[in-house]
């Protein structure tokens, strides 16, 4: 489809969003929504807001990330949408884990019965030592519990160590139609495939796993509650041809090549997917990226922010909506002009670097502390 025939960026989050509500809502949610329009801009009943706040990993700034707590409490903060990271088990099921190696964030070293499954791998080039998804049932995951993954950063989440289990995706599936229901919203939910060309090389594949589930739950649509993402491209091209739920990709630092370009010998870098020719390239077969916070605004050698790049326009001229990564509120992770005392641990001043990042026009942000975010983007929304 050409450039001149695509809908905008807001035209295809818009009616995503306004036909989720009308599902979730019913008839006479619907014949609202489609008079009150907005094209995603937030006032319409149904529609998300611009810029919206996407919790990562759930509220991993306050409980241990990727259980059903950290997504509760997200949801309960107010997040417009929800982010789940999935990785198979030894059976074919997928959960929520951000990665495949569960040593961090769950209590799996306690458990003696298990010590033999610890193994050495090599994922997307990287040699890891620990203890693997994939090398476990779900059955056998479910006696593990959860546990913060940077405790020495966020100490006052390793009261809930032990609380919650790894849950399957299917799981939260269910927990996101019931607190549907509840609220009489959809809840939006970011879904990524991780690893996907190291796990199909495995044959657990998880594109078409993944596809069954979101036509089981209803969430395969064009305009369903939902985003698929991945930093490899060529996993939300397959997605493109299972559903047609919206797919965001990736992209990390400029330098780095997604894996599924080093596996195939494409010679591209992120630095190339970023230019005009590459954001076009990848409007074929998606709807947004979800780039680095730093690919948006750069962080000078003094580790202050410089000023924006043109991505935003860019991908916007595209007709690609764009949900950078990673908001957190620890000094240690903001740019150092937005840093407060010295302490790494302590909070600096989020809001400042939240205003600055929304200024240049995105349309929503990854955040760990997700009130926050929205605190922000309500203010930045109202100026």
């Amino acid at each position: 489809m050409g450039q001149a025939q695509r809908p905008d960026r807001r035209t295809v989050l818009g009616a995503a969003v306004l036909g989720a509500g009308a599902a979730a809502l019913g008839p006479a949610a619907a014949a609202a929504a489609d008079g009150g329009r907005d094209g995603g801009a937030g006032r319409g009943r149904t529609a998300l807001p611009v810029p919206a706040v996407i919790a990562h990993r759930g509220a991993s700034g306050y409980r241990p990330e990727h259980t059903l707590g950290a997504y509760q409490l997200a949801l309960d903060m107010g997040a417009d949408v929800i982010e789940q990271d999935l990785v198979p088990t030894r059976d074919g099921h997928l959960v929520c884990r951000h990665e495949n190696d569960i040593t961090g964030t769950t209590d799996v070293a306690d458990h003696p019965r298990f010590a033999g499954r610890k193994a050495t791998k090599t994922v997307d080039g990287t040699e890891i030592t620990g203890w693997f998804t994939e090398d476990f049932t779900l059955a056998e995951l479910k006696t593990l519990r959860a546990t913060e993954r940077i405790p020495g950063t966020r100490p006052d989440n390793t009261l809930y160590d032990g609380r919650w289990t790894v849950p399957s995706f299917e799981e939260v599936l269910r927990w996101a139609e019931r607190e549907g229901r509840r609220r009489r919203r959809p809840v939006w939910l970011h879904i990524e495939t991780k690893h996907p060309s190291h796990f199909r090389g495995l044959g657990l594949g998880l594109e078409e796993r993944l596809a069954r589930l979101l036509r089981r739950y209803g969430r395969h649509r064009a305009d369903s509650p939902t985003f698929l993402q991945s930093f490899e491209p060529s996993s939300m091209e397959r997605m493109s041809r299972l559903v047609r739920t919206p797919r965001v990709v990736l992209l990390s630092s400029a330098s780095s090549r997604p894996w599924d370009f080093t596996e195939a010998g494409d010679p591209r870098t992120v630095a190339d997917l970023v230019t005009p020719e590459g954001l076009e390239w990848i409007s074929g077969f998606a709807q947004g990226i979800g780039p680095t916070l730093d690919l948006v605004v750069p962080r000078r050698a003094d580790g202050r922010l410089g000023e924006p790049t043109t991505l935003v326009r860019d991908a916007h001229a595209r007709g690609l909506l764009l949900h950078p990564y990673t908001m957190r509120n620890e000094n240690r992770f903001l740019p150092a002009d937005f840093r407060r005392g010295a302490d790494p641990d302590a909070y600096g001043d989020a809001f400042g670097a939240l205003r600055a990042y929304f200024g240049t026009g995105i349309d929503g942000i990854f955040a760990d502390q997700p009130d926050t975010a929205l605190l922000a983007a309500e203010d930045f929304r109202r100026s």
